[in-house]
């Protein structure tokens, strides 16, 4: 059965995790969908955004405790160790997978988004939260250490006294908090609704440009600032100019709506 489906409109990608009998609860094979849907993606012509969501009552519960069994029967160094994607294993490129994208990626967030799930999100480049969304780095109530690149993105998003917290504790933290730590980027009553609207902002914007954003926004974070200094400057030289730049330019001066 499917564990994820994809759909594009208008040059946006509505990827939604499709598992909802068990709250979209993350087994093996849906690592590798998210994976194969995320790689897809970042080769798909026009592409301009990513709405990142989860179908039924929640975003996604987590690891699905049934592939905790198959983990203890042993294997785990031959599963876990070895690097299949650059940096990454399988396991944690479910997560970056997003990051790797070109476009924008927007995650739609509700009931819960616990553990795999959590790290899931947090590969996105916003996260939109509904009220009573409940998220939590959930490994260490099974024993367990967040292993799915939440230890690269967590600490680009929050303090690294709140990540010891909930790593330590496993506690489930609301919406309104999680925002307050700035692992969720704002709260809507649809956020759906409000990823679709953001994504079909961006959507409006020079591609080039946004393509060019995003990697120059994911060097700052892990660069030195010579390094990101001369990034904007190679960055902008390659927009200024160009054809979706003139049309920018073009569009404010007639007072029209940009054409890509």
């Amino acid at each position: 059965m499917a564990r994820l489906t994809t759909e594009i409109l208008g040059g946006i990608a509505y990827v939604t995790l499709a598992r909802p009998e068990k709250m979209n609860a993350v087994d093996f094979e849906m690592i590798d969908a998210v994976i194969e849907a995320g790689e897809a993606l970042s080769t798909q012509p026009g592409l301009r955004a990513v709405v990142l969501a989860g179908e039924g009552r929640a975003f996604c519960a987590g690891l699905d405790v049934a592939n905790f069994a198959r983990l203890a029967q042993g294997g785990a160094e031959e599963l876990i160790l070895p690097r299949s994607h650059g940096a990454a294993n399988r396991f944690q490129q479910f997560s970056l997978v997003w990051r790797t994208l070109p476009v924008p990626v927007i995650a739609a967030l509700h009931g819960v988004a616990f553990g795999a799930g959590f790290q899931l999100a947090l590969g996105a480049d916003i996260r939109v939260a509904a009220p009573g969304t409940r998220l939590s780095i959930m490994e260490m109530k099974w024993g367990l250490v967040p292993d799915m690149g939440g230890m690269v993105t967590l600490p680009e998003l929050t303090r690294a006294d709140v990540v010891r917290r909930l790593t330590y504790t496993a506690e489930e933290i609301g919406a309104e908090q999680a925002r307050d730590w700035g692992l969720v980027t704002e709260i809507a009553e649809d956020p759906f609704a409000r990823a679709t609207e953001l994504a079909e902002t961006i959507a409006t914007r020079s591609p080039s440009a946004i393509r060019a954003a995003k990697r120059l926004i994911a060097t700052a974070w892990a660069a030195p600032a010579e390094t990101v200094l001369m990034a904007e400057s190679r960055e902008q030289v390659e927009l200024i100019g160009k054809p979706d730049q003139r049309e920018v330019i073009a569009a404010n001066l007639q007072h029209r709506a940009p054409v890509f």
